[in-house]
């Protein structure tokens, strides 16, 4: 692991929580972005070197709203940047942890990404990322 790439938060909708955010973080959402696979609209700003990524779900029952409905809109995940996912996918596997995609598939914000189940860490959804090449 390189270093933590985005902090996730499930939002329930980014009309209101981009403007909450650039007011909170005195900067501007730097980036939008449709991510299919996830069913999920996301945003993105930069705080010194990491980034906040907010996530609405683009549809009802979604992994983001049945998330929000569980949980309440705040912390969603923490997303590692990971110079060979392939490889540390496997490394992870050997170690115990369990994968919630066999392959890497396409993100956000151009990166490769794949989670691991939180029950294998902490109760922490995390992502590992790769940026696409």
């Amino acid at each position: 692991m390189q270093k933590i790439e985005h902090i996730g938060l499930a939002v329930k909708d980014l009309s209101v929580s981009i403007p909450l955010f650039e007011k909170l973080l005195n900067t501007f959402c730097y980036k939008t972005e449709k991510v299919e696979s996830e069913q999920v609209n996301t945003a993105f700003f930069q705080v010194g070197e990491t980034k906040l990524e907010l996530l609405e779900s683009t549809q009802a029952g979604g992994t983001i709203d049945k998330y929000i409905e569980r949980r309440g809109e705040g912390i969603h995940h923490i997303a590692f940047e990971v110079a060979d996912i392939e490889a540390e996918m496997k490394r992870l596997q050997s170690e115990g942890f369990i994968l919630l995609n066999d392959q890497p598939k396409q993100g956000a914000d151009n990166k490769l990404v794949c989670f691991l189940h939180p029950k294998s860490s902490n109760g922490v959804l995390v992502e590992l990322c790769q940026e696409k090449k």
